[in-house]
C-alpha cells in the first residue's frame, strides 16, 4: 500500500542481519552471534523490531535456550541500553541483594538498614508486586509521606547519609528489560531462564554495585517450583555476574511456606519493625541474618549482622531511611475496614500452603493482575498459627484484612487445600537449602 512501511522494511539491520534471520536462526535451534544479540536488543529498544517479532524470538529462547556466552552478551545488550549508575564514592562499600519473590517475603525491609547498621551501603533498587508475589515499593508505600522515586543525586546522598536507600529504578536504566519484561508477561515467555537471569541482573550490574547477593526462591509460593530449575537459575546469574565483574553470591531458600506471619503491604511493614526492633518471627529473623552476614562478606566489613540486628541498633537506621524519603516512621500504618476469621475445621496439625496463601492475599486486595493497576495498603493475610502447630477445632487460625468485602469469598476459595489441618505434621523444609558462589 502506498504510503506504508512493512515491518520486515523497519526490522533490518546492518548487511547479514534482520530480525527475521535471528527468529529463524534461534527457532532452529542456533547459536545468536553478538553481533546479531547487540542489534536485535538495539533495535527492539528503539522500536525498530517490532513487538510481535520480539515475542517469537523470546518464544524461541524459551523453547531452545541460550548458551552461557549468548546468555553473558544479551545481558551486555541490555545494559548497553541505557546508563550505568555511577553513584561515586559513598563513604562506605556498597553491597545489594535480589529477591526472585515470595510470599511475606520482606526481607529487604529489616535486611537494608540491617547492613547499613553493620557499615555498608546498600543501593536497593526495588519493583512492584505481580500476581501472589508482594513487591517491596507497594509496602514502603503504605507508609504516610513515603516516596519511591529519587533522582541519582538523591540516590547517592542517602547512601553518604543513611547508609540505605529503597527505591525504584531509574527510567535510564536498561530500558531494553521494561519494554521486553512487559512483553514476557503476555506471551508466555516469563521462564525462560535466560530471560530472567539477564533481567534481573542487566539491572543489578548497570546499578554499579560492588556486590550482589541473590535470594532465589523455591517451592509452591516461588517462581521456580523446582530445586533444580531455581539452581540452574541461580548458577546462571552468578556466572553472569562474575562475567560483568560484579561479586555474585546466591541463596536457594524455601518458599513452600509464607515467610513470617504477615502477608500483604502495610501488615509486612508493621512485622519488618517489630524485626528491626530485635523481636519477629524466628524465620524472618534467621533470613534476613543469612543475607545479611553473605553481603558483608562480599564488602569486606566484619560484623555480627545476628547481634546488631538483635540489639535493634538497625532500628534507627530503618526510621531515618524511612524518613529521608518523606515518609513518616512513627505514623500509624493503614488498617484494613473489614477483617474476618478463618477457623480450624478440626483438631491437629496446621499446614499452609504459600502459593494459596499469596492467591488470597492478592484477591483481598494486596497484589495486582497488572503492573498499571493499584493496591490497597492494609489489604492481606495475617496468619495466627505457624506451620505445624497443633490446633484445635473451632481455633482462629488467620485473619482476612481487605477494605472490599466482596474480595472475601474469592479469598476463601484460594485457600481451599492450601490450609489444612491433619493427623501428622509434614516436615518442613530448611529455611536456607543452598549457597552458590
Amino acid at each position: 500500500m502506498p504510503g506504508r512501511t512493512s515491518v520486515a522494511a523497519v526490522s533490518q539491520g546492518p548487511v547479514g542481519i534482520s530480525a527475521v534471520d535471528v527468529i529463524i536462526a534461534k527457532r532452529d535451534g542456533g547459536r545468536l552471534a553478538d553481533e546479531q544479540i547487540d542489534w536485535v536488543v538495539a533495535a527492539y529498544t528503539r522500536g525498530d523490531v517490532a513487538d510481535e517479532q520480539m515475542a517469537a524470538l523470546a518464544m524461541a529462547i524459551l523453547l531452545n535456550g541460550m548458551d552461557a556466552a549468548e546468555t553473558s552478551r544479551w545481558t551486555q545488550a541490555m545494559i548497553d541500553s541505557g546508563e550505568v549508575l555511577a553513584l561515586g564514592d559513598v563513604g562506605r562499600p556498597l553491597v545489594d541483594k535480589h529477591s526472585t519473590g515470595g510470599v511475606g517475603d520482606k526481607i529487604t525491609l529489616p535486611l537494608a538498614p540491617l547492613v547499613a547498621a553493620c557499615g555498608a551501603a546498600v543501593p536497593q533498587l526495588s519493583g512492584r508486586g505481580l500476581g501472589h508475589t508482594g513487591g517491596t515499593l507497594d509496602k514502603l508505600e503504605s507508609i504516610p509521606g513515603w516516596r519511591a522515586s529519587l533522582t541519582l543525586d538523591e540516590i547517592a546522598a542517602q547512601l553518604a547519609d543513611v547508609g540505605a536507600v529503597i527505591c525504584a529504578t531509574t527510567p535510564t536504566l536498561a530500558p531494553a528489560d521494561r519494554k521486553l519484561y512487559a512483553l514476557r508477561d503476555v506471551t508466555g515467555t516469563v521462564e525462560a531462564i535466560p530471560l530472567i537471569a539477564s533481567s534481573i541482573m542487566s539491572k543489578k550490574i548497570a546499578e554499579g554495585t560492588g556486590g550482589l547477593v541473590l535470594d532465589v526462591k523455591v517451592g509452591s509460593g516461588a517462581f521456580m517450583k523446582s530445586r533444580d530449575r531455581a539452581r540452574e537459575l541461580a548458577e546462571t546469574m552468578v556466572r553472569l555476574g562474575t562475567d560483568h565483574g560484579l561479586a555474585t553470591t546466591a541463596l536457594l531458600t524455601d518458599m513452600s511456606v509464607p515467610l513470617g506471619r504477615a502477608v500483604g503491604n502495610a501488615l509486612e511493614v508493621a512485622e519488618s519493625v517489630e524485626v528491626l526492633r530485635g523481636g519477629g518471627p524466628a524465620d524472618v529473623v534467621e533470613l534476613t541474618v543469612a543475607l545479611a552476614r553473605e553481603m558483608l562478606v562480599l564488602a569486606g566489613v566484619e560484623a555480627d549482622p545476628a547481634a546488631v540486628l538483635a540489639s535493634g541498633a538497625a532500628y534507627p537506621v530503618w526510621e531515618r531511611m524511612i524518613a529521608a524519603q518523606g515518609g513518616d516512621p512513627a505514623a500509624p500504618l493503614p488498617v484494613a475496614s473489614h477483617v474476618e476469621t478463618v477457623v480450624a475445621d478440626r483438631s491437629g496439625v496446621v499446614g499452609l500452603d504459600a502459593l494459596a496463601i499469596g492467591t488470597a492475599a492478592w484477591r483481598l486486595g494486596a497484589g495486582r493482575a497488572r503492573k498499571e493497576h493499584p493496591v490497597q495498603a492494609a489489604a492481606g493475610v495475617l496468619l495466627l498459627v505457624d506451620p505445624g502447630d497443633p490446633v484445635e477445632a473451632g481455633q482462629p487460625l488467620l485473619e482476612l484484612h481487605t477494605d472490599t468485602p466482596d474480595a472475601v469469598p474469592g479469598a476463601r476459595a484460594a485457600l481451599a487445600g492450601g490450609v489444612t489441618v491433619s493427623a501428622d505434621p509434614t516436615p518442613r523444609n530448611p529455611l536456607v537449602q543452598e549457597t552458590i558462589r
